[in-house]
């Protein structure tokens, strides 16, 4: 038998009593709490116990480009020491994860997913290449709301990516990039030139700058990635009498052209997009048919301190510096990143996103890469000051779109003793960050 229980006034009056007594006292403290924490300038509950932060690197472990994956992954693994070592974010040591694009952007797209959704990552460094970095920006990290920068993306179609914001680069747009090289190749004496490119964003973009600073005639051809031979395509670029061939394109796609441009006579004289920078290229074509051709690529400023500090750290740690490009950009996306979100007080990626530029710019207490530097940029940030970190590869003054104002882009060339020699800097200013 089920038993009715009518509640007489006097029940109901002790059973709210009870309630009212119960959550006072709750609703009290979380006032409280909300106060000290618009005190203190958080972005969340003072006493709310932190999470570590957690960064990805998400770049192509596998493809053509694993060698200079790897050396990237020693300036991430050197800048999470140096944050590390000095105290963390929140006083917790920052986390990593590791995603490897392979060689397609359904792979990229696939672990950047796996990243933010598996992993819990609050932020991810890379992809290397625009062509990854456009549909993870505008697929996963955008509408995730998960901090996303590129060390070396440069296409002009990022500065537009729909990525609601979250999208960064540490790489001047290829709108700097191509008129150099157009002037380093007309330095070399040639009006007349064929155009190889990898037909992506990033091949596309840098392909259409050169041209449209190019005053001579040109020939340029668009190719598939990937493919055993690029025989027929450079003999089309060849047709109209080509004094040198232009190559945008990177890893065993660049040697397969020079080397077959060699063997058919079709070219001798080459100038190179930053992907072709590599020191495996004149080693295996050899110097003395590669010694003394140019190529552009992003490069820190001369004279930097804070990359020269980054310098001595790295030799410290591995011995050598790197010999590859954008690794002092990888260091620089970690650095920010975290120093961003200490900043902000809290993991979340809309709050870190919105402190990526105050703690990259001025006015703030000047910061540089580094231990010493990393540790004191930490320090200014904890005690609530203003920090302007100077970064080891440039200084990362943002504008709305996540691309850089400020910058410079290099000259380099191959030496007849199979090295990569800088030549000069070229500094680029687009203005003040908006």
């Amino acid at each position: 038998m089920v038993e009715t229980r009518v509640m007489s006034s006097l029940d109901s009056f002790r059973v709210t009593r009870a309630l009212v007594l119960r959550v006072l006292p709750l609703a009290a403290a979380a006032l409280l709490a909300l106060g000290v924490a618009a005190a203190c300038g958080g972005d969340g509950p003072a006493d709310a116990e932190p999470e570590p932060l957690k960064i990805g690197l998400l770049m192509s472990f596998s493809g053509p480009s694993s060698d200079r994956s790897a050396w990237r992954e020693r300036g991430f693994l050197l800048a999470i020491k140096h944050v590390n070592d000095a105290g963390g974010v929140f006083g917790l040591d920052v986390e990593t994860a590791r995603g490897d694009t392979g060689t397609d952007s359904e792979t990229a797209v696939a672990e950047a997913r796996r990243l933010v959704e598996a992993e819990g990552v609050h932020a991810i460094v890379g992809p290397s290449s625009s062509a990854n970095s456009l549909p993870v920006a505008e697929q996963v990290t955008g509408p995730a709301g998960v901090v996303n920068i590129s060390p070396s993306a440069s296409s002009p179609q990022l500065t537009n990516a729909d990525d609601d914001g979250f999208f960064f680069r540490i790489v001047l747009a290829d709108t700097a990039q191509g008129p150099v090289l157009a002037r380093v190749t007309r330095e070399r004496g040639f009006d007349n030139v064929g155009v190889m490119y990898q037909d992506d964003a990033y091949g596309r973009g840098l392909a259409e700058s050169f041209a449209a600073a190019w005053t001579g005639r040109v020939s340029l051809a668009a190719v598939e990635r990937g493919q055993d031979s690029y025989l027929a395509a450079l003999a089309e670029t060849a047709e109209d009498g080509a004094q040198a061939l232009l190559i945008i394109a990177s890893g065993p796609d660049a040697e397969t052209m020079v080397r077959e441009s060699l063997e058919s006579g079709l070219y001798d004289s080459f100038t190179f997009g930053d992907a072709a920078r590599s020191p495996n290229l004149v080693r295996n074509i050899g110097g003395d048919r590669l010694g003394g051709m140019y190529g552009t690529a992003g490069v820190s400023a001369p004279g930097s301190e804070s990359s020269a500090a980054w310098e001595r750290a790295f030799l410290d740690e591995h011995g050598e510096l790197p010999a590859f490009a954008y690794v002092k950009e990888t260091y620089d996306a970690v650095i920010a990143i975290a120093l961003a979100a200490e900043a902000a007080g809290v993991t979340d990626g809309a709050a870190t996103r919105d402190r990526l530029r105050a703690v990259a710019s001025a006015p703030g207490e000047v910061a540089l890469a580094g231990p010493e530097g990393v540790a004191e940029a930490l320090r200014i940030v904890r005690d609530g000051g203003d920090v302007d970190y100077e970064g080891a590869a440039a200084t990362l003054d943002w504008d709305a779109n996540g691309d850089l104002v400020h910058g410079h882009v290099g000259v380099w060339r191959y030496t007849a003793d199979e090295r990569i020699e800088d030549v000069e800097a070229v500094p680029i200013d687009f203005g003040s960050p908006q």
